[in-house]
């Protein structure tokens, strides 16, 4: 079937054709861009043809796809379009940075990001208001990433400031796994609601909240999974909140494991060593004797231990199983392809097998948090960061089957705001990396979305004009995801009511979740919340949290802690 998102005016010509590689294949899934449609994209269908309104003649179209070279050129709308794209070649580069959202005017002011306390982090550039008259399209990818949450209590429970490039709002509503008031579908593969409130920190705007849900995976009918434990054992990992803690948490997840469900363990430290070749799920004392047996040494060569993973896993593939690298480490690779941008090619390579890789991190001090997010959103998977056991049980226990079982990958939201009402909008959190932005290449890439995940996201809207025009839609919203083991992406359709109501008069859900976006905001130094009061965001928290829900109270004593420690650094100045 082809998706095509249709635009609400139709353009005079219908641009048709088909992508073939050169053996004169049909390349299906290829994302497409017109230059009259600006950043959205479009995709062919399982034959490689496409249709697309349009209302030029000569429209410039560019074709991206997973394993190709890009493609651009013009294109005559009246005729029927025949385009090819050549196969990237093994050794081949692949030099397109990930973008988490479309954004617009972000390299006019470029902050200076400091290294803190040896440990690295992408920096970001924060989403601005964009003019929905001029830029009415916006998008942003999904993912199930965590990390960002725990790590900043990390840093506040040794009163100690985060780096603001630590923060990611998204993840940090991840974090909750909010009570949506959506019923999960058994047939679709994602559920929606849209909520319309008042805007605390300004007045003058409202909030716009998007909620969508997974469907939820019966435990008992998932398919066998392949997996492969890649554990970092080098000598950085000699502390009891590095190795010893990842222990503890694999020996909870091996409890999960069925009989049909196969385990290899890898580690590297000093050299790269397969401390169990691929065993049944069933076998869990041999598993935890393995696990238990790890011990510290040596330096950290992840680079070719990453590559002997995949190559494990590919060798045990299971076609139409959950086939995932669990790579758990401080990100601290010394020895082999190190940076970012390297490894990021290494892995990006492996994207098409079919392979996930979760990536977990532990450690602090020489925490490498920037290379473990980009291998993650390379590798199609989740990125969690571990610093207690009680948080290596949620990960790898309470949220097991989020984090194994993917039910979409390449997930992506596009937004199409009514101008009529919407005069403003900045996207809060999906901030993008300084470096994908200065990359003209970049491109969207969606992310992988586990069994019953429900995410969140938030737009923070100037209105103007009509409130009930274009029947009081807000915006149309396409949400764009590929299901496991299909190559063609599927798309679904919502639309964001008008449907205002006072945030004091809100769900206690979209409460809660807005004084997580503020305290991440102030950690964050947001220019959007420059003074705003901690009591403010506390008396919020306080008045929507459930006293029955231990993240939630354990929140309150986090935004105490922050309070103290951003008040005293006032003082002090």
């Amino acid at each position: 079937m082809l998706l095509v998102y249709a635009p609400s005016v139709i353009g005079q010509y219908y641009l048709r054709g088909e992508v073939r590689d050169e053996a004169n294949q049909p390349v299906p899934g290829v994302k497409i861009y017109l230059y009259s449609k600006k950043d959205y994209p479009f995709y062919n269908g399982s034959s490689g043809g496409f249709g697309i309104p349009t209302g030029l003649t000569v429209d410039t179209v560019t074709l991206s796809a997973e394993g190709y070279e890009t493609w651009r050129g013009a294109v005559e709308t009246r005729k029927y379009a025949r385009l090819q794209l050549k196969a990237i070649g093994a050794a081949a580069s692949i030099n397109h940075l990930r973008l988490s959202s479309f954004s617009k005017n972000l390299l006019e002011n470029k902050p200076h990001y400091p290294v803190i306390m040896g440990e690295s982090y992408s920096a970001t550039v924060e989403n601005e208001f964009v003019n929905s008259l001029r830029y009415p399209q916006t998008g942003f990818a999904v993912t199930v990433n965590r990390a960002c949450y725990s790590n900043l209590r990390r840093f506040l429970n040794t009163k100690t400031k985060p780096p603001s490039d630590a923060v990611r709002l998204e993840e940090m509503l991840n974090y909750f796994n909010f009570n949506l008031g959506i019923a999960p579908s058994s047939t679709e593969t994602f559920s929606a609601l849209t909520t319309v409130t008042s805007c605390p920190w300004n007045t003058n705007n409202q909030l716009l909240f998007i909620a969508l849900q997974a469907r939820k995976i019966n435990l008992d009918k998932t398919p066998p999974s392949n997996l492969v434990f890649l554990i970092d054992v080098s000598g950085s990992m000699d502390m009891p909140n590095r190795l010893p803690l990842l222990q503890s948490g694999f020996k909870l997840f091996v409890e999960n494991l069925r009989q049909q469900d196969t385990v290899s363990i890898i580690t590297y430290g000093g050299q790269v060593n397969v401390v169990l070749q691929p065993t049944s799920g069933d076998k869990k004392q041999q598993i935890t004797e393995a696990i238990e047996a790890l011990e510290p040494a040596g330096s950290t060569p992840g680079e070719s231990a990453i590559r002997l993973a995949y190559k494990f896993a590919g060798n045990t593939f299971i076609k139409g199983g959950n086939n995932r690298i669990i790579l758990a480490t401080d990100g601290d690779f010394n020895v082999g392809e190190n940076s970012e941008e390297e490894l990021e090619k290494m892995i990006e390579h492996q994207r098409k097998s079919g392979i996930y890789l979760t990536c977990l991190g532990v450690g602090m001090g020489n925490y490498k948090d920037s290379k473990l997010e980009a291998l993650a959103k390379k590798g199609n998977g989740n990125f969690a960061y571990l610093d207690d056991e009680r948080e290596a049980e949620k990960v790898l226990v309470e949220e097991f089957a989020q984090t194994v079982y993917t039910v979409a990958s390449n997930v992506s939201v596009t937004i199409d705001f009514n101008g009529e009402i919407v005069k403003n909008y900045r996207l809060i959190g999906f901030d993008n990396r300084q470096s994908a932005i200065e990359d003209s290449t970049g491109e969207l890439a969606g992310g992988e979305v586990g069994s019953g995940h429900k995410l969140l996201c938030m737009f923070e809207i100037e209105t103007g004009g009509s409130q009930t025009a274009g029947n009081g839609q807000v915006g149309k919203i396409t949400l764009t995801y590929t299901k496991p083991n299909t190559k063609n992406p599927e798309q679904r359709q919502f639309i964001a009511i008008n449907n205002f109501i006072p945030l004091t008069q809100a769900d206690s859900s979209l409460r809660f979740a807005t004084s997580v976006i503020m305290y991440g905001s102030l950690i964050k130094k947001s220019k959007y919340f420059k003074n705003y009061p901690w009591d403010e965001v506390y008396n919020l928290a306080l008045s929507s949290a459930s006293s029955g829900n231990k993240r939630q109270m354990e929140f309150l004593e986090l935004i105490q802690k922050a309070k103290k420690i951003y008040a005293n650094s006032r003082k002090r100045g």
